[in-house]
């Protein structure tokens, strides 16, 4: 098992469901740590779901800040225009909040992680037809959210 490729995809997952670095990185270890004390055959399966469920709580405890250009979180955000990317991360993680949680999940999965469709497959447990459906689904939800002259591609 590569720890470090794990670690990145965990850590964007869980980084992608909060929307705090920090927070992230808190998830990222605790998610690890609980992965090590288990004898899991299936290892990236239980690692999504101990980091879902670790985001799950955390959500629950504290629903995610969003700050402007002059909150502590532009500072994390990469780009010329700081200002730019900070209302387009803020205009995404407040599409991906309205979204049911089904089609979020794949959609970070997807196109976050860039996961295979075989590999959500295995994750989720759906057929192939319904996980192409659920990532159509949600890509087209996310389009009418974001509206037209926000989509690029």
């Amino acid at each position: 098992m590569d720890i470090e490729l794990f670690y990145d995809k965990i850590f964007r997952y869980c980084y992608y469901r909060i929307g705090d670095r920090t927070t992230a990185e808190d998830l990222t270890q605790e998610t690890f740590l609980r992965f090590l004390n288990s004898d899991s055959r299936m290892p990236e399966r239980y690692l999504y779901t101990i980091a879902k469920n670790l985001c799950i709580d955390e959500y629950r405890k504290t629903r995610p800040v969003l700050t402007d250009e002059a909150g502590d979180e532009a500072s994390e955000i990469p780009g010329a225009d700081v200002t730019e990317s900070l209302v387009d991360r803020m205009t995404i993680l407040n599409a991906l909040e309205q979204m049911p949680e089904e089609e979020r999940e794949v959609l970070i999965l997807r196109y976050v992680n860039d996961e295979a469709i075989s590999e959500i497959c295995a994750l989720t447990g759906l057929s192939r037809f319904a996980v192409y459906r659920r990532c159509k689904d949600a890509a087209d939800r996310l389009k009418e959210l974001l509206g037209k002259e926000n989509y690029e591609g």
